[in-house]
């Protein structure tokens, strides 16, 4: 992703940030983490996020998706001792379109993303408005799509360590290179 791509996707994702009335910080603006995980299409499967605190004992984080934006379906596994993570999302703003493993849903209401249909797995689907929040369990296939106007979900969870979680799709990359531009 060159670095003109990552300016552009936090530039917007502190628009959105600012529209679900969440004030950053200029330090937090300029450093809002745009995981595009190697694929080369951030519009349909990326993430914008902050860290806030990231401890050996928890994390809080504010996760941004674009209209129809995808998490990529992954897992946290476990580490060590410990489980693997457990997150609680909780809707801020927008709407967001979660799916962990269990009975699918009959209808699912997310778009799979074209080009990676083969990597997404569980479709059990749960439906956040804000205010609304739900909690995954340690060990547990998941991946989330913002609706029609984006979403904000802030994360609370255990540590989170990125480097170690497992997605579906072998072509995922989850902290690739930033290229930068060449004026010319």
């Amino acid at each position: 992703m060159k670095r003109s791509e990552v300016v552009k996707a936090q530039d917007k994702a502190a628009e959105i940030f600012a529209q679900a009335g969440i004030i950053l910080s200029e330090a937090e603006r300029s450093n809002i983490e745009v995981a595009g995980f190697g694929l080369e299409n951030l519009a349909s499967q990326g993430l914008e996020l902050i860290t806030y605190v990231n401890t050996d004992r928890y994390c809080a984080k504010d996760l941004v998706l674009f209209a129809g934006q995808t998490c990529p379906e992954h897992i946290h596994p476990p580490v060590g001792d410990d489980p693997g993570k457990m997150e609680t999302f909780r809707c801020r703003f927008g709407q967001v379109f979660l799916y962990v493993e269990g009975e699918p849903s009959a209808e699912v209401q997310a778009s799979v993303p074209a080009e990676s249909q083969d990597y997404y797995t569980v479709f059990h689907e749960i439906v956040l408005n804000p205010g609304e929040q739900y909690t995954i369990p340690p060990g547990t296939k998941h991946w989330f799509q913002g609706g029609a106007a984006g979403a904000v979900v802030s994360e609370f969870s255990s540590t989170s360590r990125d480097e170690c979680d497992i997605f579906t799709d072998p072509n995922i990359v989850r902290i690739p290179a930033i290229e930068e531009d060449i004026e010319g």
